[in-house]
């Protein structure tokens, strides 16, 4: 008669359900892992959206690719992330203007002063023809590929008087971002640009040290520079869009199928941080205007001729034809 002894089937039960259970986590690890970083918080509309980008990817490869969303700059600063992308410690960021530091020209036309006139102008421009254009020029120049862009919201003027024509800016200490075309700008506007940290911002309005600064409605929120100016000009004089991009050798180490997966869940991340931010914009108008912030219409037209010559006189041959044609975009 055949014994069994219970020690070795006990031994043989466990050794099967090891066995299985390395199977079963080899099945379910990933073959890519991407590191996908940002400047912004928890909260905010980048994140969600890169969150959801996250879940499609992983939905659409069928767990072949995970994405690892790190907000508030856990991977670095803007520029040490596009470094990171080129040398392998990220995979993809969001940035906009600041590619221009890696000699791309042509990346300042996401945040000209004047060139965009609304949020359907810019959908035509950084969706269609001319937008392909800049984002192969940041895929050739730099290998950095654009996988989806966001709007931003409108930079606009605030102060604690009232400003509706250039002429009013005389002799005004405005604090500029550390972009040599906007301090040139705001000087042909006849305002007095100070370059300062964006932190410095809300001490130096309360102790007078400059007298306004330029934001988009989110910042001036986020900031409480509500607190400490009045009245905000609706100068909308930076309309401008950010990219998602991702390391081009990183892209192209992907098969053919899970790069379609790229392509794909960008384009739905693309549509739904759009949703997220014109909600957003109105929820920021209207916070704004319930603290006691007055919004001031002002003469476009006179700040845009004002800021012409600025901005032709900074750029080169190659940046002002594009800027032209962008203006031609009906």
């Amino acid at each position: 008669m055949l014994t069994i002894n219970p020690r070795r089937l006990t031994l043989l039960f466990l050794l099967l359900i090891q066995l299985w259970s390395c199977s079963t986590s080899s099945e379910n690890k990933p073959e890519y892992v991407l590191r996908f970083g940002h400047l912004a918080n928890n909260r905010h509309g980048w994140h969600l959206a890169s969150l959801k980008f996250a879940e499609e990817v992983k939905k659409r490869s069928n767990g072949r690719i995970e994405v690892k969303v790190y907000p508030n700059e856990q991977l670095g600063k803007e520029m040490d992330v596009l470094t990171g992308l080129l040398v392998g410690s990220a995979d993809i960021m969001i940035t906009g203007e600041s590619l221009q530091s890696w000699s791309l020209p042509k990346a300042i036309l996401c945040a000209t002063p004047f060139a965009i006139r609304d949020s359907e102008h810019l959908k035509k421009v950084a969706g269609g023809p001319l937008g392909k254009e800049i984002e192969q020029h940041i895929l050739d120049g730099a290998g950095f590929r654009p996988i989806a862009w966001f709007e931003r919201g409108a930079r606009n003027l605030t102060a604690n008087r009232i400003i509706r024509h250039p002429d009013e800016l005389q002799g005004m200490i405005l604090r500029v971002p550390p972009v040599s075309l906007y301090v040139d700008t705001w000087s042909a506007l006849g305002a007095k640009p100070t370059p300062m940290a964006f932190s410095e911002v809300f001490t130096a309005l309360q102790q007078s040290t400059i007298h306004g600064q330029e934001n988009p409605f989110a910042l001036i929120k986020d900031a409480g520079l509500y607190e400490v100016q009045k009245y905000c000009m609706l100068t909308s004089h930076v309309k401008s869009w950010a990219y998602v991009v991702m390391s081009g050798k990183k892209y192209d180490s992907l098969p053919k199928d899970l790069q379609k997966v790229i392509d794909e869940s960008a384009k739905i991340m693309q549509e739904y941080e759009h949703e997220l931010f014109l909600v957003q914009e109105k929820k920021d108008y209207d916070f704004l205007v319930e603290k006691g912030m007055e919004f001031i219409e002002v003469d476009n037209e006179a700040f845009k001729a004002a800021a012409k010559e600025a901005v032709l006189q900074s750029f080169d041959e190659e940046q002002t034809d594009l800027l032209n044609r962008i203006q031609q975009v009906k």
